[in-house]
Order: structure tokens, then sequence, then C-alpha cells
């Protein structure tokens, strides 16, 4: 089992920046797949990033390819999404998934875990 907590959302101009962090505990981090996802309000939810267990593989959706960054830090048991040069449509609540996977994820139904998600809004 592996519990996850998302944090670091919140209110942002246009063009600002924010990082959300995503705390997990109870498995070996590592072994884990990890992935950001997010869903505005009426839309499923869709693929941002995901990164490999060791950290040396990454995938990008391609509308944030070149604006957010993943990356993970096993001895601290946390993933991060760094988004920069943030848009209005990056407006939505976003959760960070885990699978028990040696490279990267980047589909919604094949995680096995996910945390409660934490609200992004983006004023034009």
């Amino acid at each position: 089992q592996v519990q996850l907590v998302e944090s670091g959302g919140g209110l942002v101009q246009a063009g600002g920046s924010l990082r959300l962090s995503c705390a997990a505990s109870g498995r070996t981090f590592s072994y884990y797949a990890m992935g950001w996802f997010r869903q505005a309000p009426g839309k499923e939810r869709e693929f941002v990033a995901a990164i490999s267990g060791s950290g040396d593989l990454a995938d990008y959706a391609d509308s944030v390819k070149g604006r957010f960054a993943i990356s993970r830090d096993n001895a601290k048991n946390t993933m991060y999404l760094q988004m920069n040069s943030l848009k209005p449509e990056d407006t939505a609540v976003y959760y960070c998934g885990a699978r028990s996977y040696r490279n990267t994820v980047t589909i919604v139904r094949n995680y096995d875990y996910w945390g409660q998600g934490t609200q992004v809004t983006v004023s034009s």
C-alpha cells in the first residue's frame, strides 16, 4: 500500500510559476513509477507528466513540454512538478499517482494509487 499526499497548489497569474509536491509513504518509493495528472471541471483526468522509479526517464504531455518539469527525490520519498509559464488552461485539480513499474506510465487507468489532489488556478 502506498499513500500519496499532494501539496503546493494555489492561485497564480498567467505567466507565473508553481511547484507541486507529492509525498509518498508505505513502500519503497524507488520501486514506483510516478506521474502527474490533472482534471478540469467537466473533463476527464488527463496525463501531464511521468517519471520512472529511478528518475532517469520522463514523459510529458505535448501541452506542457518546455514549461513543466517532473523530478523526484527518492531519499525524501517525494516527487515534484515545477510548472512555469502557466496558462489559464492549466487550471485544474492536479493528482499524483503511483504504480509498481520500472519505466514511465502515461495512462491513467494503469495507476494503482492516487493522492487526493491539489487545486491549481491560473488567472488571466
